[in-house]
């Protein structure tokens, strides 16, 4: 499975916004490529932030 639906699949599975860190220790991907992903698919418009530094898929 591609890192970006790991992701995708980790905000699925927990149902709440999450944090970087959480969504690294989760899915088992590292912190500092969790990042970067979540800027990219906050830019293509599949996450967004309801709070700072909070991330949840857009529904």
């Amino acid at each position: 499975m591609e890192n970006n639906q790991k992701i995708i699949e980790t905000f699925k599975n927990a149902g709440k916004p999450l944090k970087a860190g959480e969504v690294a220790e989760l899915s088992g991907i590292e912190k500092k490529d969790v990042e970067k992903l979540i800027k990219k698919l906050t830019a293509e418009g599949q996450l967004y932030s309801p709070v700072r530094c909070f991330y949840d898929i857009k529904k």
